[in-house]
């Protein structure tokens, strides 16, 4: 039954999902928690939370949701460096040192798996080292590896990360997971405003989601339970079980894909276990393949965007989903269509 959002059996609800995060996230952060709203809420909390009129920010873009972080500080007011990569590519460590060394940042953005290439940034524990040696916070992105590829922020350092619940932790969207630091949490503290967004206030969320809570805002219930069950599902399957189902279904995927002739966009060694990207040759009618996949066999997958739109498309591997008898089930239907 639905239950208040101040009820006791919820607010055992939301110890749960606070303990089950920490652990997704490799974790002891205490300031740990899921903001109302998908992950473009968690990227807002991030930023409202952390800057202030005129705080310097150096954004890391090699795709879509890079850029997105920057537009974001941009309006918070932020002076925005963007460092920019080719979409597809990722960024060496030595470049964002350099960057730091001629633009000194309190803030560096990084998306570690990005939703609109199918790449995955390494070294963040490197990356991380380098930002704190330039006295700068490290914001990452985990929207799609969250529950489906390794994310480790304590032994990584990473200052504020943040997920989505709808995508590798195979729960209904609406709920941004975010995780932050003591060092991070400093500085938001010590702020000489309060953040301009009452409802992502982290720290009047973190009092709502304590252990004597004071009331912020009516909870999703709903979707809270949700999470708590999706969360409880990646638990008992355990991490490294999870983590190497998922790169199984990808390789099977990949693999069949090649045999179709539609080769992966980014190299295997950066390439996400959780979402695939096929070129698309030029004989391929991009939507109208895609919108034949759904009517005919009732499976969507997602076009390009950007500047890979009608050259890429986007398939997901996460959760609950990234099972091999739909890898064979989409790739026979892809075999079908392409035959026509």
């Amino acid at each position: 039954p639905l239950v208040g959002h101040l009820d006791p059996d919820f607010l055992a609800i939301l110890s749960d999902v606070k303990d089950l995060l920490r652990f997704v996230f490799q974790t002891e952060n205490e300031l740990t928690l899921a903001v109302p709203g998908t992950g473009t809420a968690a990227m807002e909390a991030a930023l409202s939370n952390l800057i202030e009129p005129g705080d310097r920010l150096l954004a890391c873009i090699h795709g879509y949701f890079g850029e997105r972080l920057a537009e974001m500080a941009d309006r918070y007011g932020a002076q925005t460096k963007r460092l920019q990569r080719p979409w597809g590519e990722v960024f060496d460590p030595d470049e964002i040192d350099l960057a730091l060394s001629t633009f000194p940042a309190k803030i560096v953005t990084l998306v570690h798996a990005e939703t609109s290439t199918g790449a995955l940034q390494p070294d963040i524990d490197v990356i991380s080292e380098i930002c704190h040696r330039r006295s700068a916070l490290l914001v990452l992105d985990c929207v799609t590896s969250l529950g489906g590829m390794p994310v480790e922020i304590d032994s990584w350092d990473v200052d504020i990360a943040f997920s989505a619940s709808q995508k590798a932790l195979s729960a209904p969207p609406g709920l941004a997971p975010i995780t932050i630091n003591p060092r991070a949490r400093e500085v938001i503290t010590k702020r000489s405003s309060p953040p301009p967004v009452f409802l992502l206030d982290l720290l009047l969320l973190e009092r709502y989601w304590s252990d004597q809570p004071v009331y912020h805002h009516t909870a999703p219930i709903s979707t809270t339970y949700a999470l708590r069950e999706a969360l409880r599902l990646v638990y008992e399957e355990g991490l490294p079980a999870r983590f190497q189902r998922h790169r199984a279904v990808a390789e099977n995927l990949w693999q069949g894909l090649e045999g179709l002739s539609l080769p992966l966009f980014v190299p295997q060694e950066i390439r996400l276990t959780t979402l695939a990207t096929p070129q698309l040759h030029q004989g391929i009618d991009d939507s109208n393949l895609r919108q034949r996949l759904l009517e005919i066999y009732n499976i969507e997958i997602a076009g390009g965007f950007g500047p890979l739109a009608g050259k890429i498309w986007r398939i997901g591997l996460m959760g609950y989903s990234s099972r091999v008898e739909n890898v064979r089930l989409l790739l026979a239907a892809l075999e079908d269509l392409l035959k026509k």
